[in-house]
């Protein structure tokens, strides 16, 4: 259950895909004044050394991250969102090299406003990350407005919707739940948890991010998602990004998709712009294909 470690895996093809749309999302949504809930049911450890040893054991983000950094100086422009992405990466790295990625949860941090606005709320169950989770967190000082739990996020969230007030008084969340899927039962549990959240907060921004893979619960899920997003009246949009094989790759994940239920209206603009460019940037043999859909 718990052989899964992003760590393996930051920074490649599929993190791409996740943060750029994440971020594009909550930029939306930081428009409005009102105060929002901020819940990653699977937050991993929050931060990455890409020279560490995880990471250069796979070297997943040589044909990610800096695959893409070395095609855009190529470029004379990079769309928004692209650009966006980079810029919170350049936070962490101050030294001008890619050495620290951050994760979900500090790319949402780095997003929220503390006047007491928003909220962030981070699930991890597995042991060692999600005792890193909270020792990074720790160090940003905070205080309430951050909360780190080890619990299964699915059942957590719960919890958590509808959403409390915040200081302005609204009730607004965005959710992004990536699990590692290494569970084959984590397929039916997302799209069912996603039935229940949409019971519980209908108006909620949901992301989820999922691997496609040649198994029938992976191709089966996205279907899943858009059948449940039709029936509550809910617009959604789904962004797919296949890097293809080359010659003698070996096994590994090469696409995977985020699907977005309530997305604002700016974002398949965007990510039809991003994935423009990343897509041909990250792009490496047969198979390689991008494409974004909406209801």
């Amino acid at each position: 259950m718990f052989s899964y470690r992003h760590a393996f895996h930051a920074g490649n093809h599929a993190d791409v895909l996740k943060h750029i749309t994440l971020l594009a999302t909550m930029r939306h949504l930081m428009q409005k004044e009102a105060g929002i809930t901020l819940i990653d049911t699977h937050s991993g450890a929050g931060l990455y050394r890409l020279d560490g040893d995880y990471s250069q054991k796979g070297a997943e983000a040589e044909d990610g991250l800096f695959k893409l950094l070395a095609a855009l100086e190529k470029l004379d422009s990079i769309p928004e969102p692209i650009e966006d992405y980079l810029e919170q990466i350049s936070s962490f790295n101050p030294n001008g090299q890619a050495r620290i990625y951050p994760g979900s949860p500090f790319l949402m941090q780095r997003l929220m406003r503390h006047e007491s606005r928003d909220r962030l709320r981070l699930f991890e169950l597995h042991p060692t990350d999600s005792k890193s989770l909270m020792s990074n967190i720790a160090q940003l000082d905070a205080g309430r407005s951050i909360t780190v739990s080890r619990e299964d996020g699915f059942e957590a969230l719960k919890k958590l919707l509808p959403p409390p007030a915040s200081a302005t008084g609204s009730k607004r969340a965005m959710v992004l739940i990536d699990p590692s899927y290494e569970i084959k039962s984590d397929y039916s549990k997302v799209a069912s948890v996603i039935q229940d959240y949409l019971k519980r907060f209908s108006t909620g921004t949901y992301l989820v991010w999922y691997p496609i893979i040649p198994r029938p619960e992976a191709h089966e899920l996205p279907r899943r998602l858009r059948t449940l997003s039709n029936q509550a009246q809910k617009p959604w949009l789904n962004a797919t990004l296949a890097i293809g094989r080359g010659p003698g790759d070996e096994g590994g994940l090469v696409a995977s998709g985020m699907f977005v239920i309530n997305p604002p209206f700016t974002l398949k603009d965007q990510i039809r712009k991003a994935l423009d460019v990343v897509g041909p940037a990250l792009a490496r043999g047969t198979g390689k294909s991008w494409q974004v859909e909406s209801s």
